[in-house]
């Protein structure tokens, strides 16, 4: 006779995990969120009297083989606010408000004090962002994944009211593009950056002085969120659109979110480019078109106004303790984006 345990799934140790991470979850409800941890589906108290046409918009991620760098750390106290910020900072583009998140966490064997951390990394970035985690799912795995190998997946819903939700649709020529700074890398480009390492013989340990910190330590520095400021901004600025810049770079992502007839313009040299990706420039000798496609740069997200909210816009955003350059501008011509 064998049991479920045998075949390398611990469901008793599964139920203790849960129990000891129900504080931490509940600390970032609301009171919109009516249903305990532990259902087989969670419910949230939708309050519409402030909205004449509410539209809930929705987006999934993950954090891709910056995971592989945490686990090689055994660090895993962070990768969980990376893992909000990915979904989190789509659902911003269209400037909604962040209601509610789930996670999906799948290993090979869990091992409980590894997903604690992950849960309060998460529980940090549902805090950053000002949304519950409402739930969740922990597989088990053995034979999909290796030992205590861990994969991540995210999940965020939120509500926007239909006339002020973005789309691009609202870009003109001669709106001004104001870039956020990110905090580094974010959660993009990672198979490139642990290609690099290996060919060059790096260590996540090896400290570097044009990062003030270890390799390991500036590849794991969180994707930042910029949900509260974002939300703030709308309140005071017409926004036109807001791009996201993960995978695909600063191309291919403001492409996105501008008009057919609109062709948009980034300066080269307006804004600071981080230590890190000079770093990973010089060492894999990139071509810096490829950094650009790959990478966000030092620019987290792009947001369009019109040229006489441009000064209101960037005060906002420092006083909300941002970092905003004015990177570009849009102008009628073919749809594309031009790095000059």
């Amino acid at each position: 006779m064998i049991t479920y345990k045998d075949a390398g799934v611990d469901v008793e140790k599964a139920d203790k995990f849960v129990e000891e991470i129900k504080t931490l979850v509940k600390g970032t409800f609301n009171k919109n969120v009516i249903t305990p941890i532990g259902g087989f589906a969670s419910a949230f108290l939708l309050e519409l009297v402030n909205y004449r046409e509410p539209v809930i918009t929705s987006s999934t991620d993950g954090v891709g083989t910056k995971l592989k760098i945490a686990q090689a750390l055994n660090r895993h106290d962070s990768i969980g606010i990376d893992l909000v910020a990915m979904c989190v900072n789509d659902l911003i583009t269209t400037t909604s408000k962040p209601l509610f998140f789930l996670d999906y966490f799948a290993t090979g064997r869990l091992e409980p004090s590894v997903a604690v951390d992950v849960i309060k990394g998460i529980v940090k970035g549902c805090e950053l962002s000002g949304c519950a985690l409402v739930g969740g799912e922990t597989a088990e795995m053995p034979g999909m994944y290796q030992g205590g190998e861990y994969d991540l997946a995210g999940f965020a819903v939120g509500i926007v009211e239909r006339e002020r939700m973005l789309d691009g649709s609202k870009t003109e020529a001669g709106n001004v593009l104001i870039g956020l700074a990110s905090s580094g890398i974010h959660s993009n480009g990672y198979s490139l950056v642990r290609k690099l390492i290996e060919l060059k013989g790096y260590r996540y340990s090896d400290y570097f002085h044009e990062f003030g910190k270890t390799l390991g330590e500036e590849l794991l520095t969180p994707t930042k969120i910029y949900v509260k400021s974002i939300l703030e901004l709308s309140k005071r600025v017409d926004i036109k659109s807001i791009a996201h810049i993960t995978g695909g770079g600063v191309p291919g992502n403001l492409i996105r979110v501008i008009n057919n007839n609109l062709r948009a313009v980034i300066e080269e040299g307006s804004w600071e480019i981080l230590p890190v990706f000079k770093w990973i420039q010089r060492e894999g000798q990139i071509e810096k078109k490829e950094m650009y496609k790959i990478f966000n740069m030092g620019i987290g997200l792009i947001i369009s106004v019109d040229r006489r909210d441009e000064k209101e816009a960037i005060n906002i955003l420092e006083d909300l303790g941002e970092k905003p350059y004015i990177v570009g501008y849009l102008e009628e011509g073919e749809r594309s984006v031009s790095i000059v």
